[in-house]
């Protein structure tokens, strides 16, 4: 592989150069990666299994943090091998499979972003409607709502890669970030890119700030509820796991935004890396750990699978 093309040869395969800056630092990176890697791919698959297994468990709530949890298996899967290759050799990648790379990471960040608002409607209606709950989520409403998450991203993102693959891509084959993002691919464009940035910030715009919107609007009216409920440990417990799920949303949210709608406050890549790092990794970690960590029903089920017992009906 030639690494600096001329000119007008096109550009078929590209160097994914990670955190080429700080190569004193691989082997310690490499290694707090690989253990938070798995424990992201464990945490998640021990979340689904408890789910599935435990009848109690199948309730709409817990249907929404599997699908969570399937989905940031799949998305961190996408990522993070190639960046755990990034730390040890030259991470190449073609410009087919970067730009399925961007597709399915894309596309399920996207369908996250429209689950999580989801999730959150669903304790707005549990917590301010309990007496329409049960026919507000019904399963068939549950089922709809997920297969819509699950399928949004594919379509939004799809047509987003349609358009970067019109782009053509020669000179330096270097990109600067540890997966195939948007940016640093279009800063290698040799054909003009404007028609795929101006539809990647418009739906940036409206996939992104449309679901956190109605993620605030949820949590402010549980809030609202919460505060007419006499001061005690119920009341402590509903706020400090409201402030919990609000802190790692608005991270997942907020890293995506500056990122794809104001690019520019970002003023050097190692810090827009950092950022990414955010969604791709932290997140992952906390997002099981905050939606099961005060959850009794979900300890008992695990503690009933650890212990091999028989399933609760």
């Amino acid at each position: 592989m030639e690494s600096e093309p001329t000119e007008n040869k096109s550009v078929t395969e590209f160097v994914l150069l990670g955190f080429h800056d700080i190569p004193e630092l691989h082997l310690l990176l490499f290694t707090v990666f690989t253990v938070v890697y798995i424990f992201i791919i464990t945490g998640n698959m021990l979340i689904i299994v408890v789910v599935v297994s435990s009848q109690r468990l199948h309730m709409p709530m817990y249907f929404f943090l599997a699908n969570l949890s399937f989905m940031e298996i799949l998305y961190t899967s996408t990522v993070v091998p190639k960046m755990l290759q990034g730390f040890l050799q030259e991470a190449a990648i073609s410009l087919a499979g970067c730009l399925l790379q961007f597709f399915i990471f894309g596309s399920l960040a996207t369908d996250e972003c429209f689950l999580l608002a989801v999730m959150a409607y669903d304790r707005y209606l549990a917590i301010c409607h309990p007496l329409q709950y049960p026919l507000l989520m019904g399963p068939q409403w549950c089922l709809g709502l997920v297969i819509t998450a699950w399928l949004s991203g594919f379509v939004v993102d799809g047509l987003v890669v349609a358009l970067m693959a019109q782009v053509r891509f020669c000179g330096l084959n270097y990109i600067d970030h540890f997966y195939c993002d948007f940016s640093p691919l279009m800063a290698l464009a040799c054909s003009d890119t404007e028609v795929a940035q101006v539809t990647t910030f418009v739906l940036s715009v409206i996939f992104l700030t449309v679901p956190f919107g109605l993620v605030l609007i949820s949590y402010a009216r549980i809030v609202v509820a919460v505060r007419r409920v006499p001061p005690g440990t119920s009341r402590r417990k509903a706020f400090s796991t409201c402030s919990s799920h609000l802190a790692v949303v608005s991270t997942f949210y907020g890293t995506f935004m500056v990122l794809y709608i104001a690019p520019s406050a970002v003023h050097s890549q190692l810090l827009s890396k950092v950022f990414a790092l955010l969604y791709t990794v932290v997140t992952p970690v906390f997002n099981p750990v905050i939606y099961t960590l005060r959850n009794k029903e979900v300890h008992h089920a695990l503690q009933r699978l650890l212990s091999c017992k028989p399933a609760d009906m």
